[in-house]
């Protein structure tokens, strides 16, 4: 059963904190963008997206513990669960994505990710509005309209 994913959505106004990626693995076989994408063979060319911090809920976390902390490990970020936003799928994994709140910090690259930071390999933060997701190529393609829905001036939090 594959390892679900834990999310965290943070917002600032009408922009959510992203993390803009560049990844290059040697092989379409060792890229999980790759295999996302159908490519298992062949040299992996190169994939410029954009996702929302979270990552794997590891043995005895729920999702909401595995959002928050993994939020604090990308961004130095210390926030709340506010309340479970959408569920679907990442690379095949199950994900959920939780709204955060009472978020206190500065968004800063830390922890795995800026220790995993190089030239095909990159991690960038930074605040993205509904008219930049496209460009981004927020990933995966399904969160694109829960999240703009979510950042319309009119939609309650």
């Amino acid at each position: 059963m594959p390892i679900p994913r834990a999310v965290a959505v943070v917002v600032d106004g009408q922009r959510a904190l992203v993390i803009k990626r560049y990844l290059r693995k040697t092989s379409a076989g060792d890229c999980p963008m790759c295999k996302a994408a159908g490519r298992h063979d062949g040299l992996c060319p190169g994939h410029h997206y954009a996702v929302l911090p979270g990552g794997h809920v590891e043995e005895g976390e729920t999702h909401e513990i595995t959002a928050v902390r993994e939020l604090t490990e990308e961004t130095t970020l210390t926030a709340r669960i506010g309340r479970l936003l959408w569920t679907g799928e990442h690379n095949g994994r199950p994900a959920s994505y939780f709204l955060m709140t009472d978020v206190a910090g500065t968004p800063t690259l830390s922890g795995p990710e800026a220790e995993a930071h190089r030239p095909d390999n990159t991690f960038e933060l930074l605040w993205a509005g509904a008219d930049e997701f496209d460009g981004l190529g927020l990933y995966p393609a399904d969160v694109k309209t829960p999240l703009t829905n979510l950042l319309q001036p009119t939609t309650s939090r």
